[in-house]
């Protein structure tokens, strides 16, 4: 369960973009080309992301996002 329950209600527009383009599998890179940004700025969004969902890592987001219906 998320540390923060209800975090994803905090998320960005844009955050849950990225967080999309990670459920697809995407890579930072083909992210940032994609959405027009640097793979540092997709690389901060994502930890944005992972702060505000409780989680480290790219697998754990993209549960919660599902889980919580952010992405389906």
């Amino acid at each position: 369960a998320p540390s923060h329950p209800g975090g994803y209600r905090e998320l960005s527009g844009r955050e849950v973009e990225v967080l999309r383009l990670v459920a697809e599998g995407q890579s930072n890179k083909a992210i940032g080309v994609s959405m027009g940004l640097s793979a540092l700025t997709v690389k901060s969004h994502l930890a944005r992301i992972a702060r505000k969902l409780g989680t480290g890592d790219r697998a754990g987001m993209v549960a919660v996002a599902l889980r919580t219906g952010i992405i389906h």
